[in-house]
């Protein structure tokens, strides 16, 4: 049985971060993981900085709150269900997550958990499991089902070679430049006929 594996920041939803970034006028809150590979280090580095701002969990989900899914996000994702399953694996947090999951139909997601202090402070985060994406996906195969895997950025580089077929999904030049064998494309009905060919 075939499952589609997807990320869900720059692949159905705009980054979180960078709409944060935007809106709390700290530019260096732009980072994300196209930039950095290490996803701990970029945490910590976040907490940091939100810890020097004074700004917590709400502020962030006041964000959030306002952000859509990508223009077409709802219309691939119902599309794609109607044809297999799919399933999100995303770094984001469930304490981010859930607001865009009702945006987008509710669909299953697999995220990490926030620390989060009674102030609202955001001290730390809990990652699901090590290596998450590709981890999950590797525990999905051993009990029976072909993962096709759709990303963006570095994070996402371990399920989609773990899986049966990967496509990049606007990516950066710099991560297209250094996977040539993986397809890549920027449209959704473009994503779509890739991933029906996989299937």
């Amino acid at each position: 049985m075939n499952l589609v594996c997807l990320d869900m920041e720059g692949v159905l939803t705009p980054e979180i971060w960078i709409e944060f970034s935007r809106v709390s006028g700290i530019p260096e809150l732009c980072r994300t993981t196209r930039d950095e590979p290490d996803y701990g280090k970029l945490m910590r580095w976040r907490i940091g900085i939100l810890k020097e701002h004074g700004l917590g969990l709400k502020e962030i989900r006041e964000v959030i709150r306002r952000i859509d899914p990508l223009p077409g996000a709802k219309e691939f994702l119902d599309a794609l269900r109607r044809e297999t399953q799919a399933i999100i694996l995303s770094d984001t947090f469930e304490e981010f997550a859930m607001p865009l999951m009702e945006k987008l139909g509710f669909p299953t997601i697999f995220c990490n958990s926030l620390v989060v202090a009674e102030s609202g402070e955001i001290t730390g985060f809990s990652m699901r499991v090590s290596d998450s994406k590709r981890s999950t996906v590797r525990a999905l195969q051993s009990v029976g089902f072909e993962t096709i895997a759709v990303g963006d950025s570095y994070n996402d580089l371990g399920m989609i070679r773990a899986s049966k077929a990967g496509v990049l999904f606007r990516s950066t030049e710099a991560i297209k430049a250094s996977n040539p064998d993986l397809p890549a494309c920027d449209d959704y009905a473009t994503l779509l006929d890739e991933i029906r060919k996989a299937l």
